[in-house]
């Protein structure tokens, strides 16, 4: 059963839409890799764990470098909950509980 992957809400597509045509590819790739292998199928250079049921994807772009939060749920779904422009070498705590508290969602 392949991976599917979707945006939690119209907030979440609205943050996407916001980013710079090259970031919005990437996670175009990025998605269709996770389909097709999973999220541990990916190399290291796009996944990290943050905390919990927490994990970033690491989008790259000429238009700078951006993150997409996701969580996973039952049957293989994994839903991005926060779509950010990462200006700092950390992932900034409030985008962290921003994306916590919107994972709260799925159900």
């Amino acid at each position: 059963m392949p991976w599917t992957v979707r945006l939690l809400n119209e907030t979440v597509a609205d943050e996407l839409r916001a980013q710079p045509d090259d970031i919005r590819a990437s996670l175009v790739r990025v998605r269709e890799a996770i389909t097709r292998d999973g999220p541990i199928g990916l190399p290291g250079t796009f996944v990290r764990h943050i905390t919990g049921e927490l994990w970033e994807l690491r989008l790259k772009g000429k238009g700078g470098i951006a993150r997409a939060l996701y969580v996973t749920a039952s049957r293989q779904r994994l839903f991005i909950v926060r779509v950010f422009t990462k200006k700092t070498q950390k992932t900034p705590p409030q985008e962290i509980k921003l994306a916590l508290v919107r994972a709260k969602e799925i159900v």
